[in-house]
C-alpha cells in the first residue's frame, strides 16, 4: 500500500500499550492514537478514522466486544484486529460476531503482529494459526437455508471463496487452483456481485456463517 497504514491501540495496561505503539511505530506503521478502554476507543476512533484498530477485549470495567460494534457501526470502512492475551474459543466467536476481522493471541512475535496489522489494512482476515479453524469450523447460524445466495455461486467461485476466507492472497488461491490472478479476481468480483458484498472480509464471513472451509 502507497499510504501509510494508520493504527490506533485500545489496551487498558500503559506499558503494554506503548511497548506496542513502539514496535509498531519503529516498523513503519504510524500509530494515531491509544485508548486504555471502550467508550474512548470508540470516541477517539472516531476523530482519528485509524484503517486499523488494534483492540484487546479484557479493558477493566469495558468490553473490547462492545467497543467492537460500536465502532463498525460509525466506522464501517475501519478494520479491527483483536490482540488478546485470551484464546478461548468463544472470545475469538464474539469478537468475529462483533465485526472484527481477525484474532492474535499476545504471544505472537513482533513481526507476526506487523504484518498481520498489514494484512488487516490491505482487507485479508489474520488469525492466529488453530483459532482460523476454530472459527471457520465453528461460526455457523442455525437459521433457514431457504433461498440461500450460496445456491448462486458456480463450484469453482465456491472453491476461490474457501481460500479467500482461509486469508490467501489472490496469487497463492491462483496457485493452488492452477489459474491465473485475473482468472482469481474476476471469480471474486462475480461472487461479490452475486452475494451482494463489497469486500474480502464480508466474504470471510458469509463462509464463516456456512462453514465453507471444512473440507481445507
Amino acid at each position: 500500500m502507497t499510504e501509510p497504514v494508520t493504527v490506533m491501540i485500545v489496551d487498558d495496561h500503559p506499558m503494554w500499550r506503548d511497548g506496542v505503539a513502539r514496535d509498531l511505530a519503529d516498523r513503519g506503521l504510524t500509530v494515531v492514537a491509544t485508548a486504555p478502554d471502550g467508550p474512548s476507543a470508540v470516541r477517539i476512533a472516531i476523530a482519528t478514522r485509524p484503517r486499523v484498530v488494534l483492540m484487546d477485549l479484557n479493558l477493566g470495567a469495558t468490553s473490547g466486544v462492545d467497543a467492537i460494534s460500536a465502532i463498525i457501526g460509525k466506522l464501517p470502512d475501519t478494520r479491527i484486529l483483536v490482540l488478546s492475551a485470551s484464546g478461548e474459543h468463544q472470545d475469538v466467536l464474539d469478537a468475529v460476531k462483533a465485526g472484527a476481522n481477525g484474532y492474535l493471541v499476545k504471544s505472537a512475535s513482533v513481526t507476526e503482529l506487523v504484518d498481520a496489522v498489514r494484512r488487516t489494512a490491505e482487507g485479508s482476515p489474520v488469525f492466529t494459526p488453530g483459532l482460523a479453524g476454530l472459527v471457520l469450523g465453528e461460526l455457523r447460524p442455525g437459521g433457514s437455508a431457504s433461498a440461500d445466495p450460496q445456491t448462486r455461486l458456480t463450484e469453482r467461485e465456491t472453491d476461490v471463496l474457501r481460500l479467500v476466507a482461509k486469508g490467501m492472497t489472490s496469487r497463492r488461491i491462483a496457485e493452488r487452483l492452477v489459474l491465473s490472478p485475473r482468472t482469481v479476481e474476476s471469480h471474486v468480483q462475480n461472487t461479490l456481485r452475486k452475494l451482494h458484498l463489497h469486500n474480502r472480509v464480508e466474504l470471510t464471513r458469509f463462509a464463516i456463517e456456512r462453514g465453507l472451509t471444512e473440507d481445507g
